[in-house]
């Protein structure tokens, strides 16, 4: 029994109703203990995000995938959960604080971790109810945290066995530190901004006082630590000086010119200063040149202020100052004891230095300049831990999509540095190692097996940091499935949920069915703990990641997967490009042109901005942001509800088989065809996944093929008074109810289609056609058992393109599109003999052909129009004033023309192209082709008139 649809398509109030149905009704878990499994992990977002277009792309794709392979039946798993996100969640409750006068060191540690627990479970859960208005399908009943305990236990037993086995290491080195917030913070959380900076030219003298060296520097501050000049073994101006000792000024430390490849000639001075404990690049040439890091110097705290090196030369006067108050400081001391080289323009002007943008390393998080610090952290070998992914990739065991992702993955894998893995914060997962007085270190999973190794009775220091969030993270594919133990505990909360009878599924009912049509769920899911789930979902089956966490999320979770479980985490992994500003840029706010994906939803329906998300994602390709193309696919999610409406007051129902039904028209074998065709497209993108080419296969199989000529086709057949028989042509005199039957068939085989990328449209109309038992979230992949007619796709598509011929024709020549014309085809092919015969009132009534004679046309203006290799002559005197349509023509064609110059003119100027704004360029572009597109439409108008 179907349920009349309403006029209005109105996304907002279907998409609520039904993933609120779906989550209540356990259809997301998995249910088919007999079925294949297929499983997929989300990047978890930060318990503190929001969802933004990034996150609608990711999850998108991953729901597409899904969605799809739980219709073909597998048992489906994707896993969901939140990352305790250690800096950007202590930073949101640190702010709190501070709203309320209050700070962090007000409390005990554990006073302020049970205050961020506090906010979690208050506040934490924004972006998983983001998710469900996006309609991901993802098992929340097993909602995973990464600070939950069995999510603790796997963390710190990684940790112990990976110190234990020597490939986590504690050591002195530069990491990336962030004065406000007082922490190391990894590669990721650094962003480079072009900044207003300065190069100053400082004289270092020679110590023997015959000559000095001229160094340039963007940060004069850090001379006070320089250990070292390094120039270039193959530039003559210092060829003599190495070896030589210089002078540092100010603090008088005495300092060796080294050679270096660092050092260009060709750059600067050729010389450059080397302070290794506060420079990257330095800190290699340190060591190169024998200073161990444990000689560095260190002239900063933890805030970036100058304190005392381990060899007190640096003056009184610069202690204590922060970092840009040192460098002004120094500055002046430097200019007044006639060191500083001043900066000469080309106006003979002196300045103290010249002007510069520079590339200044940001904290994403604090917001102020980050400072090489060369500090004690804990490390990870990743060298070692990269030997398994690289040849994993290499080999094939993982697929990399697409592949022109492998050489920066190799490139990146086979010159890895150590990864430093503390972080000075109080949220986060505690590093398990204790200290004795002696500074001794005892790693152990719990402070009890610390003491025993120490002794009993020993004091033990516990290690106040905590683990790069990255580090967890690296183990979702595997500790969210129950990771070191046999199987996943259950979660307090599904306990609670439980019924009395030990149950914790809805009935079976709800997610059951008896139609042979399609393949529900096949049981209750399982309570956790009722089976491995490590043994039935690890591997996991493909991983969806952005490429720009490739190193920092998705490579780590190869490393850690395959030294702690010995199997690969997933064979494929597939990498999605950003999703840009509409003109090409970054979305950022400082720009102010980031978009809001629910803003879309809200507008448009979650389904139009999903079918947006998968019809632009071309593999290694950014998306631009098109407000559009999204509205696009809510007039396309319109058009399917409207074809619906159209079925029901036609009488075209739900189907009752999976296999196509018998079809004796070539109208019902053509669509029959058309959906097997449609079907293959389908599933082929999808095994490449090629979602653009998936979602591009069912868009014009909708639209195109099913609305505007299928519908079209059989409306004959579906009047009240059918023609009288004259064949098995297209329309006429067929049964009604074959065509009813097919109809509803093929739209059974259109929502399934569709559901993985527009859910809640396809679900509504899926129950709307009639009362089912299951819902279509849980139904079977279309499996036709049928072929294509080749005779009867020839009819169709000759049919067809005359029509649509016919109709481009009469547009061009200002023809009304009702107007009924006579065709004459002198020679007509077997084909045009076999549709002709059949199909007159198919003709008539779209192709707007009164009559068609097999002879010769008469004399006079005519225009030629082609169906396959037939050509129809149709005459045009009386119909048109011939004259004055080729005048119009004429003066529209010269305007077009005239128009496609100059734009052609404008773009060839190099001037216009590299100096306007890249908009007004694209729109210049896309001028020009509309009127060169025009030109060419306005000549073949002509050309039919003769």
């Amino acid at each position: 029994m179907t349920t009349e649809l309403d006029k209005t398509f109105d996304p907002a109030a279907i998409e609520a109703k039904w993933y609120a149905h779906w989550e209540e009704t356990g259809q997301f878990r998995p249910a088919r203990p007999d079925a294949e499994p297929f499983t997929i992990v989300n990047p978890p977002p930060n318990v503190t995000g929001s969802l933004h277009i990034g996150h609608a792309l990711d999850n998108t794709l991953q729901d597409v995938v899904v969605r799809y392979e739980r219709l073909r039946g597998k048992d489906a798993l994707w896993v969901v959960g939140t990352d305790h996100a250690g800096i950007a969640t202590q930073m949101v409750v640190e702010r709190q604080l501070e709203e309320r006068q209050d700070k962090r060191t007000n409390y005990s540690r554990e006073e302020f971790v049970d205050k961020v627990w506090e906010w979690k479970e208050e506040s934490g859960g924004t972006i998983t109810r983001q998710l469900r208005r996006l309609g991901c399908s993802m098992d929340w009943s097993r909602e995973q945290f990464t600070m939950d305990p069995h999510f603790t236990r796997a963390v710190v037993k990684v940790f112990v066995d990976l110190y234990n086995q020597g490939l986590i290491y504690r050591d002195k080195r530069l990491v990336n530190w962030d004065p406000k917030l007082k922490t190391a913070i990894s590669d990721l959380e650094v962003e480079t901004r072009e900044v207003a900076g300065h190069f100053w030219r400082f004289r270092y003298p020679l110590a023997d006082g015959s000559g000095s060296i001229e160094v340039q520097t963007t940060r004069p501050e850090t001379m006070l630590a320089d250990m070292a000049v390094a120039v270039s073994a193959d530039d003559p101006r210092y060829a003599a000086m190495v070896g030589k000792q210089l002078r540092l000024p100010l603090t008088g430390r005495p300092i060796s010119v080294v050679v270096d490849a660092h050092a260009d000639p060709e750059l600067g001075t050729g010389a450059v200063k080397v302070t290794p404990g506060h420079d990257f690049n330095d800190f290699e040439v340190g060591k190169r040149a024998g200073i161990a890091p444990a000689e560095m110097l260190n002239m900063f705290d933890a805030e970036a202020k100058v304190i005392q090196t381990a060899d007190g030369l640096i003056p009184d006067q610069f202690i204590g100052l922060d970092r840009f108050e040192a460098r002004t400081a120094v500055v002046a001391a430097m200019k007044a004891g006639g060191f500083l080289v001043p900066y000469v323009d080309k106006d003979g002007a002196e300045y103290d230095a010249e002007p510069r943008t520079i590339q200044q390393p940001y904290g994403d998080r604090g917001g102020v300049p980050i400072e090489p610090w060369l500090t004690d952290q804990w490390y990870v070998d990743a060298e070692t831990l990269a030997k398994g992914p690289i040849e994993a990739v290499r080999s094939g065991a993982i697929e990399i999509v697409p592949k022109s992702w492998e050489k920066t993955f190799f490139n990146w894998m086979e010159n890895i540095q150590p990864w430093c893995v503390s972080r000075q914060l109080w949220w986060g997962h505690r590093i398990p190692a204790w200290y004795g007085e002696d500074g001794k270190v005892y790693v152990a999973e719990t402070e009890e097996e610390a003491q025993a190794q120490a002794g009993e009775g020993a004091p033990l220091r516990r290690d106040p940091d905590v683990l790069d969030t990255w580090f967890s993270s690296a183990l979702w594919p595997f500790a969210t499935l129950g990771w070191p133990d046999a199987e996943l505990p259950p979660r307090d909360g599904e306990v609670a949920a439980r019924s009395a009878d030990g149950g914790d599924s809805p009935p079976a009912a709800s997610v059951r069915g008896a139609n042979p049509l399609h393949r529900p769920a096949d049981g209750p899911p399982p309570r956790a703990g009722e089976e491995n789930l490590l043994a039935k979902h690890y591997p996991n089956d493909l991983l969806i990641s952005g490429f720009d966490i490739l190193f920092f999320w998705d490579a780590r979770m190869m490393m850690m997967g395959m030294h702690n479980t010995g199997q690969i985490p997933w064979p494929r992994l597939y990498l999605h490009g950003l999703v840009r500003a509409p003109d090409g840029q970054k979305m950022s706010k400082s720009k102010g042109n980031v978009v809001d994906p629910l803003g879309l939803i809200d507008r448009y329906g979650a389904d139009a901005l999903r079918f947006f998300m998968a019809a632009m994602e071309s593999q290694g390709r950014d998306i631009k942001m098109d407000e559009k193309r999204v509205e696009g696919y809510r007039n396309f999610a319109t058009k399917l509800w409207n074809a619906t409406r159209f079925c029901q007051a036609n009488g075209i129902g739900a189907s009752q088989t999976l296999a196509a039904p018998e079809a004796t028209l070539a109208v019902n074998k053509w669509i029959v065809g058309e959906v097997v065709e449609t079907l293959a497209e389908l599933d082929k993108a999808m095994a490449d996944l090629r979602f653009d080419a998936a979602a591009n296969a069912i868009y014009h199989f909708v639209w195109d093929t099913f609305c505007d000529w299928y519908l079209e086709l059989i409306k004959g057949v579906l009047s009240e008074k059918p023609a009288p028989l004259q064949g098995r042509g297209l329309g006429e005199g067929a049964s009604a109810d074959e065509t009813r039957a097919v109809a509803g068939w093929v739209l059974d085989q259109i929502l399934v289609m569709l559901h993985p990328f527009m859910p809640f449209i396809t679900e509504e109309l899926w129950h709307a056609q009639d009362e089912r038992p299951y819902d279509l979230i849980v139904a079977r992949w279309p499996a036709p058992q049928a072929a294509v007619d080749a005779e009867a796709k020839a009819e169709v598509e000759w049919l067809v393109e005359l029509t649509r011929n016919l109709r481009t024709a009469k547009n061009e020549l200002g023809l009304a599109p009702g107007a009924k014309l006579e065709a004459w085809l002198a020679s007509p092919s077997t084909l045009a003999t076999r549709v002709i015969l059949s199909n007159a009132a198919t003709l008539d009534r779209l192709a707007r052909l009164s009559a068609i004679h097999q002879r010769e046309a008469p004399a006079g203006a005519a225009m030629q129009i082609g169906a396959g290799s037939d050509m129809f002559v149709i005459p045009l005197e009386g119909v048109i004033d011939i004259g004055a349509e080729k005048a119009r023509l004429a003066k529209a064609l010269e305007a077009a023309r005239k128009e496609a110059k100059a734009l052609e003119g404008r773009l060839s100027n190099a001037n216009f192209v590299e100096r306007a704004k890249p908009e007004a360029v694209e729109k210049a572009r896309a001028d020009h082709a509309h009127h060169t597109a025009e030109a060419e439409r306005l000549e073949a108008a002509l050309a039919r008139l003769g």
